[in-house]
């Protein structure tokens, strides 16, 4: 089964809309996000993320209904997200970038 999980843009990376990146929260669970795919996505936009790279711009209201479905089926098992109640993680503790082929240099 293939899986996408909203997060919300809370930094862009680039202006190149090929290239663009951003870092996405996943519940407080930052992750370097490829945003080729969705070009007109914006800081604060919830994205649905797909082996790291946004695939579609969601309301707020559909990226925590999807969030609770994959909650309900057990499929954020082991994600050690963090809990409401522990407030913000430090960035540089939750910071793991994906490998995103957009963004490599050239030698």
């Amino acid at each position: 089964m293939c899986l996408a999980v909203p997060g919300k843009i809370v930094e862009i990376i680039g202006d190149d809309p090929f290239l663009r990146a951003a870092k996405v929260s996943f519940a407080g669970v930052v992750k370097l996000i490829s945003l080729t795919c969705t070009p007109e996505a914006r800081l604060g936009d919830f994205v649905l993320v797909h082996v790291g790279v946004a695939i579609s711009v969601v309301d707020a209201k559909e990226a925590e209904e999807t969030f609770r479905y994959l909650r309900a089926m057990g499929e954020l098992d082991g994600l050690d997200l963090p809990s409401p109640s522990a407030g913000p993680p430090a960035v540089a503790a939750c910071l793991q970038a994906i490998p995103n082929p957009a963004l490599a240099t050239t030698p």
